[in-house]
C-alpha cells in the first residue's frame, strides 16, 4: 500500500518536469510528450491502489475519499486523452487546422488544470475550496488563446476571461457571506452552523452567490452563454478538456458544497437545483436543433448535459455520488471519441455537418463510432449512456422528484432528434465529391477503438455499474 497522497504530489511535480526538461531538449524531441504519458498513466495506476472506505486526512485539511479518488482517476484520464488528442495540432497544419507550438508548457497547462480539480474534491475549507476551483480555470483561460494565428480563439479567450472573472467575483462575494454567517472557513464548522441556523439571510445570499458563479463554469441557464463561442474558438484538444474536465470539476464543486457544509438546507436548496436543471437542459437542447457546425453543436449538447447531471443532485448522498461518478466516466468517453472523429474531420475539411456526408461509405470505421458516440451522449440503449441517464434519473427519483424527471426524460427525446442529424449526415446522406479524403492514423484508430469498447462495454457489463456503487461511500 502506497502513501494515500503520493498521487497528488506526483500529479503537482509533473507539469514543473516537463517544462524543465524542455528547456534542456532539442524542440522536435517527443521526450516532454512520452513523458506526461508515462507520469499520467503511472499517477492512475497509483491511485487504483489506495484503498477506499474511511476518509482519510492529510495535514489536517486535505481530504481523500472514495468520491475523491474515482474523481481524480476520471481528471487524470481525461487529461492523458487530452493530451494524447492535442499531438495531431503541434505536429501538422492545413488550411483548416493551424499548427500550435510550445506543446510542453501546454501540456503542463493541462495538467495543472487537472490538479486544480484535484484540489476541489480534496478541500476542507473554503480558502482551499476556491483555490482549486480558480486554479483549474485560470490554466483554461490560456489554453482557449493558445493558438495566436487564429483570431476566433483570441475573442473567445477575452470572453471566456471576462464573464469567468464576473463568475469569481460572485464566488468570492458568496464565500464571503458564508464566512460572515458562520465565523468560520471549516466546512465541519459551517455545517454545524447551517443546522443552527437554516434561514439565515446571509446564509441564503452566499447559495445565491455561490450557485450564479459556479453556474457559468457549469454552463447552467443563464449563465450558458459563453460556451458556443468559447468552444468553437478554442482549438479542438482545448475544447475537448473544457467540455469533460471542467464539467466534472463544476459538478464535483457543487456536490462538495451541497452535500458538505450546506447539506442541513439541501431541501430547501432542491426546488432551485431543479428548477436550473429543467431550463439548462431545455435550453441546450433546443440550442443545438439551430447548429450547423460540430463544434458549437456539442457545446449546446454539452450544457443539456450540465442539466442531467445537476438531476442526481436531487437525490440522498449515497446514490447521488455514484451516479454522478459514473455519468462522468461515461460521458468523457464518449465526448471524446466524438470530438476524436471531429479532429479528424477537422484536418481536412470545414467542421460543419455537411463535412460528414457520405462518412459510412468513405470510412465504416469512423462511422460507426460516430452512432457509439453520439447514440451514447443522447442515452440509448444498451450503450453505457442510457444506464449513466438512468442512474441520473434514479438518484432524483429517489427524492419523488417524478415530474422533474418526465420532463427530462421528454428532453430526451429531443435531444435524440438533433444526435440522428449528424447521424444521418454520416449514413444516409449521398458523399460530396470536393470534400479531401480523411486521414485516419494508427494513435487515433486506438483510442476510438478503446473509446468505443469502453461505451458498449460500460452498458453490457452490469457489475462494472454495481462495483461503482459498492466503492462510492461519498
Amino acid at each position: 500500500m502506497i502513501p494515500f497522497f503520493i498521487p497528488d504530489l506526483l500529479l503537482l511535480l509533473l507539469p514543473f518536469v516537463l517544462i524543465t526538461t524542455r528547456l534542456f531538449i532539442s524542440k522536435r524531441s517527443q521526450l516532454p510528450w512520452y513523458m506526461a504519458h508515462i507520469g499520467l498513466i503511472t499517477i492512475f495506476i497509483l491511485l487504483n491502489f489506495i484503498p477506499v472506505g474511511e476518509t482519510q486526512f492529510f495535514l489536517s485539511n486535505w481530504k481523500i475519499d472514495s468520491f475523491g479518488i474515482l474523481m481524480r482517476e476520471l481528471l487524470v484520464l481525461s487529461a492523458l486523452i487530452g493530451i494524447s488528442f492535442s499531438k495531431e495540432y503541434f505536429n501538422y497544419t492545413s488550411d483548416f487546422m493551424p499548427r500550435m507550438h510550445h506543446f510542453s508548457e501546454f501540456m503542463g497547462a493541462i495538467i495543472m488544470a487537472t490538479f486544480g480539480g484535484v484540489v476541489v474534491v480534496s478541500a476542507s475549507d473554503l480558502l482551499t475550496f476556491f483555490l482549486g476551483l480558480e486554479l483549474a480555470t485560470i490554466p483554461m483561460y490560456a489554453l482557449t488563446a493558445w493558438n495566436k494565428k487564429d483570431s476566433l480563439g483570441s475573442e473567445a479567450a477575452t470572453k471566456f476571461i471576462l464573464m469567468g472573472s464576473v463568475a469569481t467575483a460572485f464566488e468570492i462575494f458568496g464565500f464571503s457571506y458564508l464566512y460572515g454567517f458562520s465565523g468560520s472557513m471549516h466546512f465541519q464548522e459551517i455545517a454545524v452552523r447551517v443546522l443552527e441556523n437554516p434561514n439565515s439571510p446571509l446564509l441564503w445570499i452566499s447559495v445565491l452567490f455561490l450557485l450564479s458563479g459556479i453556474g457559468f463554469k457549469l454552463t447552467l441557464f443563464p449563465f450558458h452563454t459563453w460556451a458556443p463561442d468559447v468552444y468553437e474558438g478554442a482549438p479542438t484538444p482545448v475544447t475537448a478538456i473544457l467540455s469533460v474536465s471542467s464539467k466534472a470539476i463544476a459538478i464535483s464543486f457543487v456536490a462538495v458544497l451541497v452535500f458538505g457544509p450546506l447539506h442541513g438546507i439541501k431541501e430547501q436548496m432542491a426546488p432551485f437545483l431543479g428548477l436550473l436543471a429543467g431550463i439548462t437542459l431545455f435550453i441546450g437542447n433546443l440550442g443545438a436543433l439551430k447548429q450547423y457546425k460540430l463544434r458549437r453543436f456539442m457545446a449546446y449538447s454539452s450544457i443539456s448535459q450540465a442539466g442531467y447531471v445537476l438531476l442526481a443532485l436531487l437525490g440522498p448522498r449515497e446514490t447521488a455520488g455514484a451516479a454522478i461518478i459514473y455519468y462522468l466516466f461515461i460521458y468523457a468517453f464518449s465526448n471524446y471519441l466524438a470530438f476524436f472523429i471531429f479532429g479528424i474531420i477537422e484536418r481536412n475539411r470545414p467542421e460543419t455537418f455537411n463535412s460528414l456526408r457520405g462518412l459510412s461509405r468513405e470510412n465504416p470505421f469512423l462511422a460507426v463510432a460516430l452512432v457509439i458516440a453520439l447514440f451514447s451522449l443522447a442515452g440509448i440503449p444498451p450503450l453505457a449512456g442510457f444506464f449513466g441517464k438512468f442512474q441520473l434519473f434514479f438518484s432524483a427519483a429517489q427524492n419523488h422528484h417524478y415530474f422533474l424527471i418526465t420532463f427530462a426524460i421528454l428532453n430526451n427525446v429531443l435531444a435524440l432528434y438533433y444526435y440522428i442529424q449528424l447521424i444521418k449526415s454520416a449514413w444516409v446522406d449521398e458523399p460530396d465529391p470536393s470534400l479531401f479524403r480523411l486521414i485516419v492514423n494508427l494513435r487515433q484508430k486506438v483510442w476510438i477503438v478503446l473509446l468505443s469498447v469502453a461505451i458498449v462495454l460500460g452498458g453490457v457489463l452490469p457489475f462494472f455499474i454495481n462495483n461503482v456503487f459498492k466503492i462510492i461511500t461519498y
